[in-house]
């Protein structure tokens, strides 16, 4: 377990040291996803497949939407 004290600028900025970015393989521009455990943050690299269970879901959800007939009238307003 790697272990590191960071700071928080007054912009609500950290950042990661480097051998953990290096170790973690996370490189500038990549994506990371935030979350709240209780009183933790964890921050995890956003890997390429990570959510595409959730984009296929979301597509279908929207194409049901977006093919409502009842909504049509809308577009008279």
């Amino acid at each position: 377990m790697d272990i590191k004290i960071i700071k928080v600028t007054d912009k609500g900025q950290i950042s990661l040291p480097i051998g953990m970015r290096q170790s973690l393989g996370i490189n500038q521009g990549d994506d990371l996803i935030v979350t709240r455990a209780n009183d933790s943050v964890i921050i995890k690299k956003v890997k390429k497949d990570d959510f595409r269970d959730l984009l296929k879901h979301s597509e279908s959800v929207a194409k049901k939407l977006w093919d409502n007939e009842e909504d049509e009238v809308w577009n008279d307003v």
